[in-house]
């Protein structure tokens, strides 16, 4: 039978979800302001030794290199958020990546130290990935499991707002920072200016995220004593299928949002030779549409189901993708803008319903597990490769016909997967008997 939970008041909901998208919007502008930076400094800070062509596919390298992590800190942190809860491990990843992102910031590049420049980038790259594979499923389970049961969508896109926020702030920095200091020392020291700023960040994030209450499904979970032992294994021996498919959807979502997120910059920098402020400030203004559309796509997958928001998304995307680069290419900043802010708000469709879809694939006492390991390994098969397979098709073939092709083509991943889960668990509308399954 299912467990009756007493419902937190709306107030108190929105409080959690508000709180637990603060905390994700400070670990997304520490993840995405490394990739500005790897996509416009760190190729001749950290790897001045080789070609610059070698230089920005190494930078790129070192960027996926965090999502290598993310499985790891989804594992981990999945393990502990399902055995002792889902609050302290918002703090210790918050924590985490604070710690990492203040020294890059302080890292002495390669003209200082050598070898030991690039090495300790690395290691603090994975420090990164370690943390942000633990950060989303906590947010988002405290966020989903506070909400009233019809608004999960809704309440779940406030903490992937997260994500466009997080961009937006990223970029806001960066492009202060380039337009306020002349390029020479921009590229000497003033890129460093984000990374020691998110130590304010962090410290309101750290603040917030303490005064938070344990989720209500786990506290009941918890106190009848049905926390799992090993909640990794048993959501292997239990549900691996559905984590199979759940990495797939979110496989070609990953992989188009990175290369518009980080690939974009250094093609209309190095390839269009855009000017930086006018690349990033394209990328504010789309990644604000980005942030708007968020919720509104939430809140009609609590109307019609989850998978059909996402098929429609995905779907658009797939053609989409085939126009995008060439409306790039004309180097016309009205049509770049419109080329980035249609596949952003496509994007949007699949983030603004992947965290109450993801919550409800896995029951309370796997939830963790299963939503960190799905994403983390959706990231892994797309996002992380994505910079640096972009950058290698265009050095190969000096066309972007290629990169647009491998778009399409992981973004048909999603669909199929979405499809194929539609199937197998329906619409997936709000029920309040899938979410509190022990």
């Amino acid at each position: 039978m299912p467990t009756t939970i007493p419902r937190p008041s709306a107030a108190q909901a929105r409080r959690v979800a508000t709180a637990s998208a603060v905390g994700t919007t400070v670990e997304w502008y520490d993840f995405f302001i490394y990739g500005t930076a790897a996509a416009t400094v760190f190729g001749p800070r950290f790897f001045p030794q080789v070609s610059p062509v070698v230089g920005t596919l190494s930078a790129f390298a070192t960027f996926g290199v965090g999502f290598l992590a993310r499985p790891l800190g989804g594992v981990v942190m999945g393990h502990f958020g399902d055995r002792i809860g889902r609050k302290s491990m918002l703090v210790w990843s918050l924590l985490m990546m604070g710690v990492s992102t203040l020294g890059i910031g302080l890292l002495p590049d390669y003209s200082q130290i050598g070898v030991w420049a690039p090495t300790l980038l690395i290691l603090m790259r994975l420090l990164q990935g370690f943390a942000l594979g633990g950060e989303w499923a906590g947010a988002v389970l405290m966020s989903v499991e506070h909400a009233p049961a019809e608004q999960r969508g809704y309440f779940g896109s406030i903490v992937g707002m997260g994500l466009p926020i997080g961009l937006v702030l990223s970029n806001l920095v960066f492009l202060i920072a380039s337009v306020a200091a002349e390029p020479a020392t921009f590229a000497a020291w003033g890129w460093r200016i984000p990374f020691v700023a998110s130590a304010i960040l962090v410290v309101i994030g750290l603040f917030i995220r303490v005064r938070l209450d344990e989720s209500p499904e786990f506290a009941a979970l918890q106190r009848k004593g049905l926390a799992a032992r090993m909640p990794v294994l048993d959501l292997l021996r239990t549900d691996a299928a559905t984590v199979l498919l759940a990495a797939g959807t979110y496989t070609g979502i990953s992989t188009s949002g990175y290369i518009v997120l980080v690939y974009f910059v250094s093609y209309a920098t190095g390839v269009l030779k855009i000017p930086l402020p006018t690349v990033l400030g394209l990328v504010l203004v789309t990644a604000s549409i980005f942030a708007v559309s968020v919720p509104m796509w939430a809140r009609w997958s609590d109307r019609i189901g989850r998978p059909r928001v996402m098929l429609w998304g995905t779907g658009a995307l797939i053609a989409w993708s085939a126009v995008f680069f060439p409306l790039l290419d004309t180097k016309s900043v009205p049509l770049m803008a419109l080329g980035l802010g249609v596949v952003l708000v496509l994007q949007g469709a699949y983030i603004g319903t992947q965290p109450a879809f993801f919550a409800e694939l896995f029951p309370t006492s796997i939830r963790y597990s299963g939503a960190s390991l799905s994403n983390t390994l959706g990231t892994i098969l797309g996002g992380a490769p994505a910079p640096f397979v972009a950058a290698a098709l265009f050095s190969a073939t000096g066309t972007s016909t290629a990169v647009g092709a491998y778009i399409t083509a992981m973004a048909a991943v999603s669909f199929v997967s979405v499809a194929i889960l539609r199937h197998r668990r329906g619409d997936m509308r709000p029920s309040p008997d899938r979410r509190s399954r022990p």
